[in-house]
């Protein structure tokens, strides 16, 4: 837990209590000003808070807690790093207990105010703005009414109006919770159905919360999976209200009610899970949009429901650091011993639990699994590892990845494979049904029939053109003839590799088919849309961060995202503010861009968004980039070197600056050679930016522990940066010097040997300046 406090320079910062015991503090109740008015995370660590609006609420808060001799405070849009999955996960599960364990509450109702009442009006004039306050009817704040012993409540102007106990009826009135529960009786005490009431008039902004805000008051934690929607939120939430005392799972996905078909595969892999008395795999493969993460979810359901000690797992295995996460959540669900230690590695903690004797079955299901090596990217040496490195080898739990690569399914499971092609027609008609809002009229069953022959049966297509006529509200007659008009171009596009010369990502027609008609439409009706969309292809698919579109929120960016979402181009992640986009919708918009703009033009466009809200290489703003790295890799391996372009320039230095901050050197090196090579030609050898990036760069073989020789197609190099130390020298930036002359005689000394002349000119120098500083910090002139 990371608490606030003003340090004796009056500086907010965050003091973290992980390992430690937790002090007194006090925690802030309030209704969210939007995104762009409160103060978050990474402006605390950078000192960029004081000019938001939402400074006052927290200064607010600080006053009150030094008045009741409390140094440590909490906030909830800055306490956290909302950038970080992982903590952002761990904080909303903990709220409650953090409000709980809290000395004081403070809810400020911004919407109440005493100011322009006199003393003889205020009191009922207070009481019925209280009574109308907005901040009893969010789905948050209920928890933070309940949760904590000392709630007290202030005006706008900071004044305090009465606390829970003196005001007990009058909050009674206003929400219907019993007094029994707002006077601290066990929750327990309470029915499930009864507790839930108490939250079922209240707003949320996103539709989940509804569900998630709950989660403290029935003592119960879930993964949070925005996007799926109140009802489905609602049904994990009670399913797991059910199973709290039985066997731990996480699920991440609502059971899908419109799942239809592929009873052959379902009936082979609980054939094969059922006859195994030992660690058994499975793979399922197929083309992209056939469906292999629905098959998997509905296997997930059907273990639960036949098994109720079986554990089931799921886990993102599209790149190492959703796998990270993804352990992480497993393991704090089993409780394990160190789970809350950042710096644990979760793999192994989950590893070693389900390996062991008292460990009952287990169902792990790896999905989206391209490749089996991933490169660990931490804060130590990167190195090399596989995906069946992490893999629980006990004979009571059993795998199942999902998988587009034939390759990778039979490493994986050898001969227990499990294909996927295009649906059946019956049940693909019935697929389609099913997504519709409007059902088909029986005059237009034949029409029907024909466009989904036209779609090869193929789940992801039939999903498309059926969110396109409910969205324009036309006939399947209509959509059909679309089709046809499209079919031309999607054959062309779709077998037009491109820049993609792998057979793997060849666009199956049916599927292009339907994004085209899709994408004209929202290029003609929704612009802003369909920049936002050209803008994704440009970068990784996954975690597109809303701030890269743009960095304010508007309604205008809202209503865009809304008609991709509406469309199923894109899936969004409301919690963190991001978005997903399906492999081959990616690889499909970046061949729609092609066709009718130019692509160089749109990556430009992307790397000059990325340098606007790719943050420097402070450690506080570490999760951020961690975030936009990805992106920014993928848009520059897709743009040319040129040494005239400064943004994709600036991007190359923000990303290897992180890199190293990072530890990742070898990814570091790369781009400090380019901007070295680029540097040099542009500016010259003997430029300091230049000779900078020379330092830079020997900085990474140094922590690599590599004997490089810097000066092989570079003869001056060694001598530039020895010459730039003496030049910050002489202009008094003496630490600037010394560290640069460090790494000079590091990079001699590695090059030329300890003994050679240019190694013991610079060493002598560096002794000599490093005595002069020494004696200045003990104040000897």
């Amino acid at each position: 837990m990371q608490l606030l406090h003003f340090n004796d320079s009056g500086r907010l910062v965050l003091t973290d209590f992980a390992k430690r015991t937790i002090p007194p503090y006090a925690i802030l109740s309030h209704r969210w000003w939007g995104d762009d008015l409160e103060v978050h995370y990474q402006e605390v660590l950078n000192n960029t808070y004081a000019s938001k609006d939402g400074y006052r609420k927290i200064k607010f808060c600080a006053e009150q807690a030094t008045q009741d001799e409390l140094q440590y405070f909490w906030v909830d849009t800055c306490c956290f790093d909302r950038y970080n999955s992982r903590e952002r996960s761990n904080a909303v599960n903990s709220m409650f207990r953090w409000y709980q364990n809290a000395a004081k509450c403070y809810v400020f109702l911004s919407d109440v105010s005493v100011a322009t009442a006199t003393d003889a009006q205020q009191q009922s004039t207070w009481e019925a703005r209280f009574q109308a306050s907005e901040w009893f009817t969010r789905a948050w704040t209920l928890q933070e009414l309940i949760a904590p012993a000392s709630v007290e409540f202030f005006s706008s102007e900071g004044q305090r109006l009465g606390d829970k106990e003196s005001l007990l009826q009058l909050i009674h009135d206003i929400t219907s919770i019993p007094l029994e529960a707002l006077q601290g009786c066990p929750l327990e005490k309470f029915s499930v159905s009864d507790r839930m009431t108490w939250a079922r008039t209240r707003k949320a902004t996103e539709p989940e919360d509804h569900a998630y805000c709950l989660l403290g008051v029935l003592n119960v934690q879930i993964p949070l999976t925005y996007g799926e929607g109140k009802e489905k939120a609602l049904s994990r939430l009670q399913d797991e209200v059910k199973h709290s005392d039985a066997t731990p799972s996480i699920i991440p996905f609502s059971r899908n009610e419109r799942f239809v078909g592929r009873q052959p595969q379902l009936a082979k892999v609980e054939a094969i899970l059922s006859a195994s008395n030992q660690n058994t795999r499975i793979a399922i493969t197929g083309e992209g949009g056939t469906g292999k993460s629905q098959l998997a979810l509905e296997i997930a359901y059907r273990i639960k429901e036949k098994d109720k000690a079986c554990s089931v797992f799921w886990i993102d295995a599209s790149d190492i650091d959703s796998i990270h996460q993804a352990y992480a959540n497993i393991a704090q669900k089993l409780e394990l011993p160190g789970w809350e230690d950042e710096e644990a590695d979760a793999k192994q903690l989950v590893k070693l639990h389900l390996d062991g004797d008292d460990a009952k079955h287990w169902l792990f299901i790896f999905d989206n699994v391209d490749s089996l090596a991933f490169e660990d990217a931490g804060p130590l040496t990167p190195q090399s590892s596989s995906l069946i490195d992490h893999l629980p080898q006990s004979k009571f739990g059993s795998v199942i990845f999902t998988t587009t690569n034939n390759d990778v399914a039979q490493s994986l499971a050898l001969h227990n494979i499990v294909e996927l092609h295009e649906m059946a027609p019956d049940t693909a008609q019935e697929m389609f049904e099913n997504h519709l809002i409007i059902p088909v009229p029986t005059n237009e069953k034949q029409e029907t029939k024909l466009l989904l022959e036209r779609l090869s049966y193929l789940p992801l297509a039939i999903a498309q053109a059926a969110a396109y006529i409910n969205n324009n509200e036309i006939k399947v007659k209509d959509y059909l003839s679309l089709s046809a008009t499209q079919n031309m171009d999607a054959f062309q596009i779709s077998s037009n590799l491109l820049e993609d010369k792998l057979h793997d990502h060849i666009i199956p027609r049916s599927v292009m088919i339907t994004l085209l008609i899709s994408l004209d439409q929202i290029r003609h009706s929704h612009v802003m849309a369909a920049d936002f969309l050209s803008l994704m292809a440009c970068v990784d698919r996954k975690d597109i961060l809303l701030d890269f579109l743009t960095p304010t929120w508007s309604q205008e960016r809202e209503d865009a995202i809304g008609i991709l979402s509406d469309y199923a181009v894109v899936t969004r992640r409301p919690a963190v503010s991001a978005v997903d986009l399906h492999r081959l919708v990616h690889l499909a918009v970046r061949r729609w861009i092609n066709k009718h703009s130019s692509l160089d033009e749109w990556t430009g466009k992307a790397i000059r968004h990325l340098v606007e809200v790719f943050p420097d290489h402070h450690h506080g703003n570490r999760s951020k980039w961690r975030r936009l790295l990805p992106h920014a890799k993928y848009a520059l391996s897709h743009s040319p070197v040129d040494p005239d372009n400064d943004d994709r320039m600036d991007l190359v230095w923000r990303c290897a600056m992180s890199l190293f901050e990072d530890g990742r050197h070898n990814e570091a090196e790369e781009l400090f050679v380019q901007v070295m090579e680029i540097r040099k030609k542009k500016l010259g050898a003997d430029h300091p930016d230049t000779l900078t990036s020379m330092a830079n760069l020997a900085s990474t073989y140094r922590n690599q522990g590599r004997k490089k020789k810097l000066g092989a197609d570079h003869p001056d190099t060694l001598t530039s940066m020895n010459n730039l130390a003496f030049t910050w020298k002489g202009q008094g930036r003496d630490e600037e010097a010394i560290r640069l002359l460090e790494e000079c005689v590091l990079s001699r000394t590695c090059v030329l040997g300890h003994f050679h002349h240019l190694t013991v000119n610079s060493t002598e120098a560096l002794a000599g300046w490093r005595a002069e500083q020494s004696g200045i910090d003990r104040g000897v002139s």
